[in-house]
């Protein structure tokens, strides 16, 4: 039986920022919940709008991936059973609460680095905002507009 989108919300926050406190979840959940929000450039253009789409797009969150670099991926969304700590943060966010501290990101990855790029994807149509422990979380740039 397929997760309900709430479930899957929660194991994905659970799973992509699970050891980054509350307010890293938080700014998780949020950068998600842009995706779905946002009126324009790929998110809309692909999801319309719903958030199974925005989670279940191919390659956008390690989560999701059953391989990464050719290897089984042994951290993923159907591995990780949320508590309710993450349930509690994917209500949180449905009720279209966010974290300022993510605004109106679109975009976070771990660098594994003290320091995060300037800018992120590579093709430049997110710019650096804002560090929340160990991810780095990217607004969208005027190109963003165009994909």
């Amino acid at each position: 039986m397929p997760f309900s989108a709430r479930e899957l919300f929660a194991r994905m926050i659970k799973c992509e920022a699970g050891g980054e406190g509350e307010n890293g979840m938080k700014a998780v959940a949020t950068v998600i919940m842009n995706r779905v929000h946002i009126p324009y450039g790929e998110y809309q253009r692909i999801c319309q709008g719903d958030l199974r789409s925005v989670l279940e797009q191919p390659y956008q969150f390690t989560c999701m991936m059953p391989t990464v670099y050719g290897e089984v991926n042994p951290q993923t969304v159907w591995s990780c059973s949320p508590e309710q700590i993450h349930y509690d943060i994917a209500d949180w966010a449905l009720a279209g609460n966010q974290l300022s501290g993510a605004a109106d990101c679109l975009w976070y990855y771990n660098p594994y680095s003290p320091t995060c790029e300037n800018y992120f994807p590579r093709n430049r149509t997110g710019s650096f905002f804002n560090r929340i422990n160990q991810h780095c979380f990217y607004q969208p740039t005027p190109l963003y507009e165009q994909t």
